[in-house]
């Protein structure tokens, strides 16, 4: 298993693909997979059924997930970046390679 850099809540930029150049919030991340869900994109139109929750059914836009290679961490600033771990005292934490801040 590979140790994944992006986490949820994390503000990532789309550095490949058709949402290239497209900035959100991870909402989740599915480690078996290398994929996660940003906000608002990678949008997908989705077919319902009808059911409780959803009498009427209908098409559904909703996020599809991205391949973690194809996202890149923001800085603060609002730059792309590359993450790496260093350890503070007895804490691991990540830490931007562009700025050297930690995350």
């Amino acid at each position: 298993m590979t140790k994944l850099k992006i986490k949820s809540g994390d503000t990532v930029k789309v550095i490949a693909g058709d949402h290239k150049g497209s900035e959100g919030k991870v909402l989740k991340v599915l480690i078996d997979k290398n994929k996660a869900i940003v906000e608002g994109v990678n949008m997908v139109k989705k077919h319902t059924k009808p059911s409780a929750q959803n009498p009427q059914g209908g098409i559904v836009e909703k996020e599809a997930s991205i391949h973690i290679s194809n996202l890149s961490l923001l800085t603060s600033k609002g730059e792309a970046t590359r993450v790496g771990y260093k350890m503070e005292g007895d804490n691991k934490v990540r830490f931007s390679k562009k700025s050297n801040e930690v995350i």
